[in-house]
């Protein structure tokens, strides 16, 4: 495989003549936790034993010095590769960079080709752009199996990607095992009941959906992805979007008594601002915090109709709540309008214009640019006739990777992968690949050209995607079985 096959694209690369063959004698070492992510995934793949050793042949070393956070620089020579990071993340992004110089195979998780093993001479230099590049998984609308959030996590790591944003509540479902309260997952994980498509007349497919993730599995969750230095940012939508909290504790919204929601949309059920709530929603934030190490915790404080003038101060005292047990709250940007004044470490996911973000950023504000006109990925692909339930704006590969930051004070970017119409994990293969590997170059790169990306991601990244078992949208529309032919969207 060749300097230029790589994605994202590098700050900078000087090919060179000749070859390091990986084979028997090989051996990995440094940074433990990357020279351990190495040799048990390309080890797999290529069949070698890459042991430890006191003076290694791949070598990942950590100096501070070096690059910024996530950066690194490797070098590629016949006798050997050595790599040095800035961090473990930075070597950890080095490691993935000679996984993709290897060739598909090296996605495998079995050795399956007995041919040699080549990396090429050469050196990268290699930088992220912005420190958090993300990803939210929405599990709320349909459940994703804890297996396939492990993967997602992988293909995030693949692509350079740092965080990965969990939506765990919705009208439609509550994922995330309280043991304090358990009628949120008695109750409140399944529906009877879900829409199908988005037609004028709604339709349903009579058929149970749902799940929750227990404490440990959601601390494997996070385990895993803190091996590939990714955190997992968990969220709790609130006030709105919260019908299937509702009906788990009917005393928590406003005196009707609902079914776990059934239809797509907002629902107008929004939570009561009664002290009673507010001490219900901090116990659920104290477990949450439990669980999951991330110095950033996501209340929602989106969409909420009828809100009333208290439920500003009900979201300040979750906000503070949060700040109170040293981590940083962070909430969808009509947050920024419903709190005042809203504590300046709040972090604004701006999804609506980024004319709020540049408000949010003057106000003081970190701001994570997740633009729906771009980076939604729950948006059709095409205006082709067998584009699967096509829904929102039409998003194609070429809009994702166009879009281009009106600031660059922003922390960071993040693509939305909402699962209203994505009702299995092919579904969300689908819709979120290759899209996802534009995104990843955008926030990752600084020099970008999308003839060359799309050269890359033809001849060399979809081939990998193959290789680990990604059922990914073609280029060129999608195959019969990713249609869903009868089942209407609703374009915009």
């Amino acid at each position: 495989m060749s300097w230029d096959s790589l994605v994202p694209k590098p700050t900078l690369v000087a090919p060179a003549a000749g070859v390091f063959e990986l084979d028997q004698d090989t051996t990995v070492g440094g940074e433990p936790t990357t020279a351990d992510w190495f040799r048990r995934h390309v080890g797999a793949a290529t069949g070698l034993p890459l042991p430890d050793a006191a003076r290694p042949t791949i070598e990942f070393r950590i100096d501070p010095t070096e690059s910024a956070p996530g950066g690194y620089r490797a070098e590629i020579r016949p006798d050997g590769v050595e790599v040095v990071a800035h961090d473990a993340a930075g070597a950890h992004h080095a490691a993935q960079t000679l996984r993709q110089l290897l060739g598909p195979a090296a996605y495998r998780s079995a050795l399956i080709h007995y041919g040699r093993c080549l990396l090429p001479c050469g050196r990268v230099e290699d930088r992220p752009r912005f420190a958090w590049r993300g990803c939210h998984l929405d599990v709320a609308r349909h459940f994703l199996p804890k297996r396939e959030v492990l993967r997602f996590v992988e293909l995030l790591a693949m692509h350079k990607l740092n965080v990965l944003h969990l939506h765990l509540t919705d009208d439609q479902g509550w994922r995330v095992e309280v043991p304090r309260f358990p009628n949120l997952t008695r109750v409140g994980a399944w529906r009877r009941r879900s829409m199908v498509g988005r037609g004028e007349q709604p339709e349903f497919d009579e058929r149970p959906h749902g799940g929750f993730y227990t404490s440990d599995d959601l601390r494997e969750i996070v385990a895993h992805a803190a091996r590939h230095h990714i955190t997992v940012v968990p969220e709790i939508d609130v006030p709105g979007h919260s019908q299937a909290a509702i009906a788990a504790y009917p005393e928590l919204g406003t005196g009707q008594r609902p079914r776990v929601w059934e239809s797509w949309g907002v629902s107008d059920e929004i939570l009561n601002t009664d002290p009673a709530t507010l001490d219900f929603y901090r116990a659920v934030l104290d477990h949450l915090m439990e669980v999951f190490p991330s110095p950033v915790i996501c209340i929602g404080g989106d969409e909420v109709p009828g809100a009333t003038p208290a439920h500003g101060p009900f979201l300040r005292s979750l906000v503070e709540h949060i700040h109170a047990q040293g981590r940083r709250a962070s909430g969808w940007d009509e947050i920024l309008d419903a709190v005042d004044p809203l504590p300046p470490q709040t972090i604004i996911a701006t999804w609506r214009d980024e004319r709020t973000a540049l408000r949010a950023a003057e106000r003081g504000h970190d701001v994570v640019l997740c633009p729906e006109h771009h980076l939604y990925f729950d948006h059709r692909q095409s205006d082709h006739p067998d584009e699967p339930i096509p829904v929102g704006f039409n998003t194609t590969l070429e809009d994702v990777y166009a879009y281009e930051p009106l600031t660059e004070r922003a922390l960071g970017l993040q693509a939305q992968v909402w699962t209203e119409h994505l009702d299995t994990p092919r579904r969300v293969d689908y819709a979120t690949f290759p899209r996802l590997t534009a995104f990843a170059e955008v926030a990752w790169s600084r020099d970008r050209d999308f003839a060359d990306f799309r050269r890359r991601l033809v001849d060399h990244h979809l081939p990998r995607l193959d290789a680990y078992g990604v059922e990914y949208r073609p280029l060129g529309g999608p195959l019969p079985w990713q249609t869903r032919p009868g089942v209407p969207g609703r374009p915009r």
